[in-house]
């Protein structure tokens, strides 16, 4: 279906996750660009840099909850408030596991929600995840 190139957007304030996930999905077949920032705050100035640009957006962000200066929350509800911005397609990927934090992330329309081991995220599910959503989706432009 969908075949086509997905840009990730990875909103995290440990600068190792951008790279443990672009690595992760090295092996997948499909053709992957891994953008960072490092809080809630960046990520939403690179969201809406890139919107005023041209059409083309990030097709994903994998987003951390815990965030000096701007955290997950906070960033969930700026960019569904941005008309431009509210229909982009967030995954949670946090250490937190409460039923308090994902209920909440849910209420601000996350897709998914991925629980960071004490050995880091478990990547090679989150890469097969977003290969198989980057197949199976079609995306604008």
């Amino acid at each position: 279906m969908g075949e086509a190139a997905l840009d990730i957007v990875v909103v995290d304030d440990d600068d190792i996750v951008p790279e443990l996930v672009a690595n992760a999905l090295a092996p997948c077949a499909g053709s992957y660009r891994v953008l960072a920032a490092e809080d809630g705050a960046a990520g939403l100035e690179l969201l809406r840099e890139r919107r005023a640009s041209g059409p083309r957006r990030p097709h994903l962000v994998l987003l951390d909850l815990n965030m000096p200066r701007m955290n997950g929350m906070e960033f969930l509800d700026a960019l569904r408030a941005d008309p431009l911005l509210r229909g982009t397609v967030v995954f949670v990927l946090s250490t937190s596991d409460t039923e308090l934090d994902r209920a909440r992330a849910y209420d601000r329309q996350v897709a998914g929600y991925l629980v960071k081991s004490r050995q880091g995220p478990q990547l090679r599910e989150l890469a097969g995840l977003v290969d198989a959503y980057r197949k199976a989706v079609l995306f604008p432009g």
